[in-house]
């Protein structure tokens, strides 16, 4: 490995060393020998502190395939992981913004009837944290997915990532475990949706009133019983991939509402996997991808 003279692209958001891969190797000794000799468990700390890019993606697999010419970014300053919670992990986080991955079960923000979330948490480490902020909440999970979030610190950060979200995220993607075999390997569906009094969620092939709503999808692995799918939204209506994967007979394993398909992994199968965007205030490009969860791959 080399040490750069200086960094390959501007990084303003964190304070990084930056390492190029000379030999093929995993990230978990390459670290160890970039940081001259450091613990396995203290390199560890630092991956799962969110402390560690590869080629600009944020990285907390520890034995991720490295190959020469490979672009490592390690953090100068010592990680501190003050926020612990089944709830949720914080994946990245600087003045302006903080990146997490949402577990199953919680709400992404207050209701009137249910305080407890994504953002009360958050919003207790800030304050535990004495940095006199708040997390502001810029997009939403359902209580029933999981995946990566992201939330603004600053009324700044927030306003832009609202007013600019479709331009401001480049790549943002689900996988689910859906019922049975997709007959098409890749394809696109469109339909306009509609709630009822009763909040359930309507498709049509035709204008119904309500809005228009396009999937794309494409199949990762499949058997008779089920189907790996990962999905892109062109756009971001309520219960989108719910009732669009309906729609095409292979509605998401673990949810009643929609399809009532089995549910082999106790759960509603969607997983919010990707999601790259353009860092409010600096402009830069942040990547964050999480693994498909294990349940969703245990069917097959």
């Amino acid at each position: 490995m080399k040490q750069q003279d200086k960094p390959l692209y501007n990084s303003k958001v964190s304070n990084f060393n930056t390492y190029q891969v000379t030999t093929s190797t995993t990230l978990l000794p390459f670290i160890m020998e970039a940081m001259q000799g450091i613990s396995r468990s203290r390199a560890k700390a630092i991956l799962q502190g969110g402390g560690v890019r590869v080629n600009k993606m944020n990285c907390t697999q520890f034995d991720a395939p490295l190959k020469a010419g490979d672009v490592v970014e390690i953090s100068k300053s010592k990680k501190s992981t003050p926020l612990q919670s089944k709830y949720l992990k914080l994946l990245y986080e600087d003045k302006h913004i903080m990146v997490i991955e949402k577990s199953v079960g919680i709400l992404s923000m207050p209701t009137p009837h249910h305080q407890f979330s994504v953002k009360s948490i958050l919003d207790e480490y800030l304050e535990r944290s004495h940095r006199h902020q708040t997390a502001h909440v810029v997009h939403r999970l359902d209580r029933d997915t999981s995946g990566l979030m992201v939330y603004a610190k600053t009324m700044e950060a927030e306003r832009i990532l609202e007013e600019n979200w479709h331009s401001i995220v480049t790549d943002r993607r689900y996988v689910a475990l859906v019922q049975g075999r997709v007959q098409k390997k890749s394809g696109t569906i469109e339909s306009w949706l509609t709630d009822n009094k009763a909040f359930f969620t309507y498709s049509s092939p035709v204008d119904n009133g309500g809005k228009f709503a396009v999937t794309h999808y494409n199949v990762l692995k499949s058997s008779d019983d089920f189907s790996l799918v990962e999905l892109r939204l062109e756009t971001g209506r309520k219960n989108q991939i719910r009732v669009h994967m309906m729609d095409i007979g292979n509605p998401i394993c673990g949810d009643p509402k929609y399809g009532n398909a089995p549910d082999p992994a106790g759960r509603l199968c969607l997983h919010a996997y990707r999601l790259f965007f353009y860092h409010p205030i600096t402009r830069e490009l942040m990547k964050f991808e999480t693994s498909v969860p294990k349940k969703f791959l245990a069917v097959f």
